[in-house]
């Protein structure tokens, strides 16, 4: 479908969805960003949804000024996915064995790594520019640089919720490996900080919701955030590559006689901000729950644990701000799912997934999240498909 544009609104809203589908909550969130000063345009994707702060699955265009909490708590959160040359055939009858090797490389929830890890061991990892990425954390925000110790031990972790680790299988039985991850506590604990300052500036108390507290451009406070914010980023893309390299060698091993090679890896953010330039403007591009979709800019939309996922490749639309859905959308909250399901719909719904089927994921249940397939089809102005990929082994925190 070509995108709806919602009348009544300051700036132009482009919905790739049918606004009626929209939880009038969510409808309430664009209609709040849409009065804001800095405000050029906001473009919905068809995984959106009700979001902490801002609408996930939304495209905030603003001059002059970033809304930390539109950005979100976790800072770079986003996904990696690389082919191999290993097929379907080459997979044991039982994968249980490689769901828990997986798990002994790669912590997950709220597990860290004894020590640090040491990327220089890591075969094949790119260390340059390593040194230079540590050697920053000196100049973020004095509130949270005691967390050092903690934030170079997640660093190479998966966390909880949502975040997954896959072996997947493309529609020719291709085995690719897929991951979803952000910046672990240090974005949160930098999120959080710079979100209690953008609340406290004179130019934010009269905002239709406090969640929308933006910094401006050319002030210390903007400055400082978007230091800290980069810095975040980066560290989201580091912590996926870690995963993506341990991943690796645990395939490695795993598969020794296959010998498996592996191609480029994809990786993109999805909750992020980027400078970039529309009509002539210098736009800062914040997009909650939604991938870069350039021209020929290759992505990751994942659905849920027991459905498919996409490797696409943008369009370039610049009416979306070159922009696509992050995944398949969540239909109804955490709790509701949990309300609403059982054990038995989860191991139903995940049937030939080697994963957790127990009520500590209950929450992730397939059915909890929008058709995928659906979501897929309403943003064909978007993205082109590359790959389709169903999960075999799905890691939950």
């Amino acid at each position: 479908m070509s995108y709806v544009e919602v009348p009544g609104a300051k700036v132009p809203i482009r919905m790739w969805t049918d606004p009626a589908s929209v939880e009038d909550v969510a409808m309430q969130q664009l209609r709040n960003v849409s009065t804001l000063p800095w405000i050029k345009g906001l473009a919905v994707m068809p995984d959106v949804h009700f979001g902490k702060g801002a609408t996930v699955g939304s495209v905030i265009a603003m001059q002059g000024a970033v809304c930390p909490a539109a950005v979100g708590v976790d800072i770079g959160c986003g996904m990696s996915a690389v082919k191999t040359s290993l097929t379907a055939n080459d997979l044991p009858g039982d994968l249980s064995r490689l769901r828990s090797k997986i798990e002994q490389a790669i912590p997950v929830g709220r597990g860290m790594h004894g020590d640090a890890v040491d990327p220089g061991r890591l075969h094949g990892f790119p260390t340059a520019g390593w040194d230079d990425f540590w050697g920053r954390f000196g100049g973020i925000a004095e509130a949270v640089k005691f967390r050092q110790e903690r934030a170079t031990k997640q660093m190479g972790t998966l966390g909880s919720g949502n975040h997954m680790i896959e072996f997947c299988l493309d529609s020719d039985g291709a085995v690719w490996l897929m991951l979803h991850s952000g910046s672990r506590n240090i974005g949160k604990e930098l999120a959080e900080h710079h979100i209690g300052i953008a609340q406290k500036l004179p130019h934010n108390q009269g905002l239709v919701d406090r969640d929308l507290a933006v910094f401006i451009s050319d002030t210390p406070q903007m400055g400082d955030y978007r230091n800290d914010l980069y810095w975040a980023q980066e560290y989201a893309k580091y912590n996926r590559a870690i995963m993506m390299a341990l991943f690796k060698d645990v395939v490695r091993r795993e598969f020794k006689k296959a010998k498996p090679l592996f191609d480029q890896e994809i990786s993109c953010h999805h909750n992020y901000v980027a400078e970039e330039r529309y009509e002539g403007a210098d736009l800062l591009v914040t997009r909650k729950g939604a991938i870069r979709a350039g021209s020929g800019e290759y992505g990751i939309i994942p659905g849920s644990m027991g459905t498919s996922s996409y490797i696409v490749k943008g369009l370039g639309n610049e009416k979306a701000f070159n922009s696509a859905s992050h995944g398949a959308g969540r239909r109804m909250s955490r709790n509701a799912a949990k309300r609403r399901f059982t054990v038995r719909d989860l191991e139903e719904q995940t049937r030939g997934v080697e994963c957790r089927k127990d009520s500590g994921v209950l929450d992730e249940i397939p059915a909890a999240y929008k058709p995928i397939d659906q979501v897929m089809e309403q943003q064909r102005d978007l993205v082109e498909v590359v790959a389709k990929l169903k999960q075999v082994i799905c890691i939950k925190g």
